[in-house]
């Protein structure tokens, strides 16, 4: 015969594979454990005569405000 089948697969492992990834930061961030960088886009900013930095989560996109 000149049809020849290509091997089966289990879409199982591509599946959970999938679920994984889209679930990785949601849990974490959802824990309270975040992906912190600081936020490039903005510079310091002077707040009550502190310097203030504004950090930015990876995954989320969850801010916060950190005073030195």
């Amino acid at each position: 015969m000149g049809v020849c089948m290509a091997e089966v697969r289990s879409l199982s492992a591509f599946r959970k594979a999938k679920h994984k990834k889209q679930a990785a930061g949601n849990t974490l961030c959802k824990s309270g454990h975040h992906k912190w960088r600081e936020d490039k886009t903005t510079t310091f900013d002077s707040k009550e005569g502190r310097l203030v930095t504004k950090y930015v989560c990876e995954r989320c996109g969850k801010s916060k405000v950190k005073a030195l």
